[in-house]
């Protein structure tokens, strides 16, 4: 420490936080809010190594290509050698642009533009750092994890992760434990509910260059924002980087998705089956694989009772079990599309987060929703296993629609309004969506189609 600033304080009722306790005259001095705002943070993050996120590239002409940005810690002089962080392109400080003209030297808590001497590739949310104290680059770390949201934290399920002026989809692998704030004790937990403290193994879609947030709070913080309401959830600081994440590589593979796909005169595509239990998914899905099948159509079909007897076993139905069971189903269909084949997944999914993830996993184009809309009165009516009746006796904890909720897609490809017809009508509506969509695939590329 450099200083230390004694300070008596009750978090719980507010005392000498952000106000004067009246239970604690005899103090005089300042509140913790009035000390923090006097504490100066650019003077530490001066002495730290070099970083500089990207936050715009500026290029108003051909003869000028500057990175802006303000200095999250070091110093930065004309000449200076820097490294772009995930590339590790290296090049030199040509520039430094202010408000008021160039610098020959610029510091933490300065916002300038950078123009290096070589045309090297930075975007946005990629880092410029010095060369001899280079940051982490990797896709898995730990992090502790400070949770907001009224709706818990849920691993499996994907959310946007932003740093400084980076951002990619990001998945908490592993809820490590859950920190008691009272005594600090470690305690097992599934899920983090609001104002809870958890330890955390996260994984991001894309390497995000940090700093342990130990090391450096500007470059090893970072928030997590919920994909559909885009409410800021949840606030993490990174601890270390998963070892595995630096021994894990992209193997490069010969023949590809297209090659596989031109092999069987057939374009991929993932047919994303949601409805609530006995809405006539699977029954639709059955009938349209036939009929794909019989026009010489490669498919398989991902039964979410099917897919339980094996693969996800050993998953129950709470929220969290039902967001790995997704999350699963989704990467297992996105194997099956880079195989070339035709997918069709009929699942429940109640969550819209998660079939937004599905969505996301697959190329441009290649998810295809399918709203199998049933009421849930007919579903009941109908109870085709015994499953609603035993549900709404209480037999059954955490069924979907009954004390689980179903979130209703609200804009997907394909609308199946069931009631009043049979399942081969259905499957009519979805030959005729394919064909217009064939139609529309043969004059962009003649590529066929699905």
């Amino acid at each position: 420490f450099q200083t230390i600033a004694p300070i008596p304080m009750s978090a719980r009722y507010g005392d000498n936080v952000s106000r004067r306790s009246d239970s604690m005259k005899w103090y005089s001095g300042p509140t913790l809010i009035e000390h923090l705002e006097t504490v100066s943070v650019d003077e530490v993050a001066v002495e730290l190594p070099f970083r500089f996120p990207v936050q715009y590239v500026n290029r108003p002409n051909l003869d000028f290509r500057g990175f802006a940005g303000t200095i999250a810690s070091g110093t930065i002089a004309q000449g200076d050698e820097v490294v772009v962080a995930k590339s590790g392109k290296s090049s030199h400080v040509k520039r430094i642009v202010a408000y008021g003209g160039d610098l020959k030297q610029a510091v933490a808590g300065q916002a300038i533009t950078l123009v290096l001497d070589d045309e090297v590739e930075v975007s946005r949310g990629n880092m410029l750092v010095s060369p001899a104290a280079r940051p982490q680059v990797a896709d898995q770390f730990a992090a502790n994890i400070v949770w907001f949201d009224e709706h818990a934290l849920l691993p499996g399920r994907s959310y946007i992760l932003r740093t400084e002026t980076d951002q990619t989809s990001a998945t908490v692998t592993d809820l490590k434990y859950r920190i008691n704030v009272n005594d600090f004790a470690h305690e097992a937990a599934k899920s983090l509910e609001m104002n809870e403290v958890g330890i955390c193994n996260i994984s991001t879609r894309a390497p995000i260059a940090f700093d342990p947030f130990g090391e450096n709070r500007t470059t090893g913080a970072f928030i997590l924002i919920d994909r559909i309401s885009n409410a800021t959830v949840g606030a993490g600081m990174i601890v270390h980087s998963l070892r595995r994440a630096e021994n894990i590589h992209w193997q490069s593979l010969d023949v590809g998705k297209r090659v596989r796909a031109d092999m069987k005169n057939q374009r991929p595509a993932v047919f994303w089956f949601t409805g609530l239990s006995g809405s006539g998914k699977s029954t639709i899905a059955n009938l349209l694989e036939k009929k794909l099948f019989a026009t010489g159509r490669h498919t398989y079909i991902l039964d979410g009772d099917n897919v339980r007897h094996g693969l996800n076993r050993d998953l129950g139905f709470t929220d969290a079990d039902r967001v790995e069971n997704i999350r699963r189903v989704a990467e297992v269909a996105k194997l099956m599309a880079d195989a070339g084949l035709i997918v069709i997944v009929s699942f429940i999914s109640p969550f819209s987060a998660e079939r937004r993830m599905a969505r996301e996993l697959m190329a441009d184009g290649e998810f295809i929703e399918v709203f199998v809309d049933t009421p849930f009165e007919e579903c009941a009516r109908r109870d085709p296993k015994g499953l609603y009746a035993r549900a709404l006796n209480g037999e059954i904890k955490n069924f979907t629609g009954v004390d689980s909720p179903y979130e209703a897609p609200e804009k997907p490809e394909i609308h199946l309004r069931t009631l009043g017809k049979s399942a081969e009508e259905m499957v009519d509506t979805l030959e005729h969506w394919l064909d217009e969509r064939d139609i529309a695939e043969d004059q962009y590329d003649n590529g066929g189609g699905i």
